[in-house]
């Protein structure tokens, strides 16, 4: 089994201030996986521009002040209804490729305390990988039981770490628009260095910067993965913006990636 993110910045136009799909690369790979397919794979995907902005202006995730309820409500049903749209065109994609998906609503199954997973019922999803299909679940908007919050964003890497720790892949795969993790930030120093593997938080001398992403980033990512690791799951994180590396890291070809195993 391999779980495989598809990460909002890859499939999306992350930055754009309106929710835009990138098709060029959402229709390569879909191809890629295609010619890759596992025999059992769960595929989540971030929200990229059809989530971080909204989640942002209506404040998800954050104490509700007085009077505001209302719109935090009318906030929350805009987003779910975005992201449902953005995986609509993630399962149509991979079905154009003869691949048998079935999409799967996480606000639909999970419920967060303080913005973390507290009650989930993964037997939906397990049950479709018996029967041979593809799941694809994404980052959403849940409820929160805390009374502060409401209701709080959920991160496509909270539901990996989520569903890896009860699932216990083989392998899981994080495709994002950089080659792994470096020792500084790649987009704006040539010379930055990989890291190729990663134990702890202590082997990042550059913390990724989080404060414009609601879901923190890389360094969330990284976070959750190595939580994951603790539960003896080994992660790797590739560029799936470098044609034909989603179809290398299912096959389990060499490529450029960071390896996040932990100590264990």
């Amino acid at each position: 089994m391999i779980i495989l993110k598809l990460g909002g910045s890859v499939i999306t136009k992350k930055e754009a201030q309106r929710p835009t799909l990138d098709h060029e690369n959402l229709k390569r790979i879909a191809g890629e996986i295609s010619e890759s397919l596992p025999s059992s794979l769960i595929i989540v995907h971030g929200a990229g521009s059809f989530g971080h902005p909204l989640a942002k202006k209506y404040r998800i995730g954050a104490p509700t002040g007085k009077g505001e309820l209302k719109k935090k409500m009318m906030g929350f049903s805009i987003i779910q209804r975005w992201v449902k749209l953005l995986n609509i065109h993630v399962c149509d994609a991979l079905r154009r490729e003869g691949i048998p998906v079935v999409s799967v609503q996480p606000s639909s199954f999970i419920l967060a305390y303080n913005g973390r997973i507290k009650h989930a019922d993964p037997r939906i999803i397990i049950a479709y990988l018996e029967r041979g299909f593809i799941p694809v679940t994404y980052g959403d908007v849940v409820l929160d039981a805390d009374e502060n919050l409401k209701m709080s964003v959920l991160s496509g890497d909270q539901i990996i770490k989520y569903l890896g720790e009860i699932l216990k892949p083989d392998r899981v795969i994080l495709g994002t628009d950089v080659d792994g993790v470096f020792d500084k930030d790649p987009k704006k120093h040539p010379d930055a260095k990989l890291l190729k593997r990663i134990k702890s938080l202590k082997d990042i001398k550059y913390r990724p910067g989080t404060s414009e992403d609601v879901t923190g980033a890389m360094l969330g990512k990284i976070r959750e993965l190595l939580l994951l690791a603790e539960k003896g799951v080994t992660s790797e994180i590739i560029n799936a913006k470098r044609p034909g590396n989603i179809k290398r890291a299912l096959l389990g070809r060499e490529l450029k990636r960071t390896i996040i195993d932990g100590d264990i």
